[in-house]
């Protein structure tokens, strides 16, 4: 399977390598693991792994290395993975322009529909 066409923007580069620099596995990766999220677009989790798990893609961010698992790789072909801190939302986004309409919405903008954020609570260490 080729690799999927994902861009990283350099607030989400940031952000994951401040987590796998200052994690007990500093030569790890940033791994990133999304789902189908109903309304929400996606959901998702991430955590700091030494290695890619059995059935990951590693995809090399200007040396930062990015764990994959096999649904994430379908679900971020073509997204674009962002970082917003804002005083209402702090984490990672993700837009998707590919990404079809939920039947769900009422109003607004159909892309911000691919958007879903992970809070900086939901790091867990290991």
């Amino acid at each position: 399977m080729p690799p999927p066409r994902v861009t990283v923007t350099p607030a989400a580069e940031k952000f994951m390598r401040q987590l796998v620099r200052f994690s007990e596995h500093p030569a790890g990766g940033f791994r990133l693991r999304l789902s189908p999220g109903g309304c929400s677009g996606y959901a998702s989790e991430f955590t700091v792994e030494g290695s890619p798990h059995g059935g990951d893609s590693e995809l090399e961010i200007n040396g930062l290395r990015l764990f994959l698992a096999a649904e994430s790789r379908l679900l971020l072909d073509g997204a674009t993975v962002d970082f917003s801190d804002t005083p209402l939302q702090s984490g990672l986004t993700f837009v998707n322009p590919n990404q079809a309409v939920h039947s769900c919405a009422t109003s607004g903008d159909a892309r911000r529909l691919a958007l879903a954020a992970v809070s900086l609570a939901s790091i867990k260490r290991r």
